[in-house]
């Protein structure tokens, strides 16, 4: 059991450490050293050290120093071992380090069943799960970043094969995302690849567990992850962000990932990844014929490129391109890489056009990238939010171009003037738009419709995500974005392509309460799909090089101990 007590502590914050007074339930307290833990409403457990001064003879005392604050608090006993019967004796104080080491030593003793009593009775009391203090994370921050690149990426591997299954970051939401680890587990056992998504079958998905994994992994990300963008290339198709329409996620992480100055190395000798950072719908734009429908200029071309950085450095040829990566959200993205075998079937692509039916895109080594549309660059948040659900009359929307399989069978079975519930539309009409426009259906519906085009990716996923309505996706063989991480269950609704008549039925077979939980996790997914111009932890951007350094890990094969 762990020992531990909720007591009244004064808390004054300083620059270096929170001073804490503590008083016993029974009796007057006495100076000791050990750990308290905050529990505030909906934040994770946070672990301090303090010292215990001067008792609080009544939680009503008006003599609290300037700056205090009366606080309820669980206090461990982590860093000292008190004495059952001792009210007012310090019997030990350890430095943290010392103290960690011996614990250790005692909790392996108690559970092969050597030892004393005495260190039973401390393996038992003090069973509690701390994070690494400050000092700790940064000397194995250290320790990692003096690595070779590879034996550092093996190290990340190994510690996300062991990480625990906690999850204490309160900025996450722990039922959007799946747990990767069982998920590897339990594939594994059947001889199948870890990541191999067969297709948006809901049935495949798993039902949302804890985030150990991808706390983990995320935060060997920031400590570990070191990336060398080629300089070679002339604009635009290189180093020239495309940053408005439907195929913008491209520009904007070419954008913020050479602008970024925590994982961008100018050294590629401590690099683990290499950035090829070219743009395929400036690529498009350069090299492609209106009306000739021959991609082969633009595959040819980064054909070239490569070929070109693999003479001129070392670094592609050490891994034939495996630990390179490229971001294209053009529908040719995928296309645009097939002149070259390395770059194909090697390089890490993070596409929009994620189809596995095409087998380019790789699951387990590919990242299907969120196609984002931005129509203002200079205010990528705007029209961001909306109706609660209440005020959502609509049960089910759609309006948009009748190319490829899908849309023409969606319109119609449910088309303008089949059922006043499912407002599909092909392009939305004048005399509608005028009373409620595009982004004001989105706004008002229970259920965005998000069809596959031309390709299997759609924009209206990301786009409903940020109107805060449900996303329904239809769209068979196309691995969901940032699949890695995220449980798609939770937040969207996946519809096979041969259920399109039942597609209604389908949406009001929901109960209330489960679609109420789907919309709050939009709410609560949001945020992993924004594009900051200053980014920060968790958004869009480092949620897509989280992924690109995910499967990076997962290519490596450690050995079983």
């Amino acid at each position: 059991m762990e020992q531990e007590a909720v007591v009244l502590a004064l808390i004054r914050q300083s620059a270096s450490s929170k001073v804490v007074t503590v008083r016993k339930p029974r009796r007057c307290c006495s100076p000791v050293v050990g750990r308290f833990r905050q529990t505030p409403l909906r934040s994770a457990p946070e672990f301090t050290r303090f010292r215990s001064i001067v008792c609080i003879s009544s939680p009503q005392s008006k003599n609290l120093p300037k700056g205090g604050t009366l606080q309820k608090v669980h206090l461990t006993l982590a860093n000292c071992v008190i004495s059952p019967n001792a009210s007012n004796k310090l019997i030990q104080s350890l430095p943290v380090e010392q103290e960690n080491a011996e614990l250790e030593a005692q909790v392996q003793r108690k559970s092969s069943g050597t030892g004393s009593k005495k260190d039973k009775h401390l393996a038992d009391t003090t069973k509690v799960a701390v994070s690494l203090s400050p000092q700790r994370h940064a000397a194995k921050q250290k320790h990692i970043r003096l690595l070779p690149p590879n034996e550092a990426l093996v190290l990340a591997k190994r510690e996300i094969d062991r990480a625990p299954s906690v999850n204490e970051d309160p900025y996450l939401y722990a039922p959007i995302f799946r747990n990767v680890s069982v998920f590897q587990r339990e594939l594994n056992k059947k001889g199948k690849d870890p990541l191999n998504i067969e297709s948006t079958d809901s049935s495949q998905i798993l039902k949302p567990g804890d985030n150990a994994l991808t706390l983990e992994s995320y935060e060997l990300m920031e400590m570990t992850l070191k990336v060398y963008i080629y300089r070679d290339g002339s604009r635009p198709i290189f180093h020239k962000p495309f940053l408005k329409g439907i195929y913008a996620s491209e520009g904007w992480f070419m954008k913020l990932m050479e602008e970024n100055k925590q994982f961008v190395t100018k050294d590629p000798e401590k690099a683990h990844l290499f950035y090829l950072p070219y743009s395929a719908r400036q690529l498009e734009l350069a090299l492609y014929v209106p009306g000739s429908h021959n991609l082969k200029p633009l595959s040819n071309f980064l054909s070239d490129y490569v070929n070109k950085i693999a003479a001129k450095y070392p670094f592609w040829n050490r891994t034939h391109g495996s630990d390179h990566f490229l971001v294209a959200c053009h529908d040719w993205g995928p296309y645009t890489v097939t002149g070259h075998e390395e770059l194909t079937k090697n390089t890490i692509k993070a596409l929009c056009n994620a189809d596995l039916s095409e087998g380019i895109f790789i699951s387990g080594r590919d990242v299907s990238l969120p196609e984002t549309t931005i129509r203002v660059p200079r205010k990528p948040l705007r029209y961001l939010g909306g109706n609660r659900a209440s005020l959502r009359p609509i049960l089910a929307f759609f309006a948009g171009n009748m190319h490829g399989r899908v849309r023409p069978i969606l319109f119609g079975y449910w088309g303008v003037g089949k059922d006043e519930d499912m407002k599909i539309y092909k392009r939305l009409p004048l005399r509608v738009s005028q009373r409620m426009t595009y982004i004001q259906h989105m706004k008002s519906s229970k259920y965005c419709v998000c069809p596959m085009g031309f390709e299997v990716n759609s924009p209206r996923i990301v786009e409903a995500i940020y109107y805060e309505c449900v996303p329904v996706i239809i769209a068979d063989n196309f691995v969901l974005p940032l699949n890695e991480v995220l449980n798609w269950s939770a937040f969207s609704v996946v519809v096979a392509e041969k259920d399109i008549p039942r597609l209604k039925e389908i949406l009001l077979s929901i109960p209330l309460e489960k679609y109420l939980t789907m919309q709050k996790n939009v709410k609560m997914v949001q945020k992993h799909f924004l594009w900051n111009p200053r980014p920060i932890r968790y958004d869009l951007f480092h949620m897509i090089l989280h992924s690109i350094w995910f499967n990076k890990l997962n290519q490596i094969q450690t050995p079983q101990t």
